[in-house]
């Protein structure tokens, strides 16, 4: 069985958020959201902030979801 798995009813429960991958990549989005600000390309930078701005809701939700279950 894996680290932090459990049983339930003979069935196996696996955390939905198993590692930090999902903040550190919104992380590298929202760094590359200022470096295009600052370098002037709006485009990306806009685009790379919704992307980080997702990522961070799915984090949230992922973790509060693991905590309940």
């Amino acid at each position: 069985m894996a680290l932090s798995q459990t049983v339930l009813s003979g069935v196996p429960l696996v955390p939905l958020q198993f590692g930090g991958d999902l903040i550190w990549l919104a992380i590298v989005f929202l760094v590359l959201a200022l470096v295009a600000g600052i370098v002037g390309a709006s485009g990306v930078a806009g685009l790379s902030m919704d992307i980080a701005k997702w990522l961070v809701i799915i984090f949230i939700v992922l973790a509060v979801l693991t905590f309940l279950f």
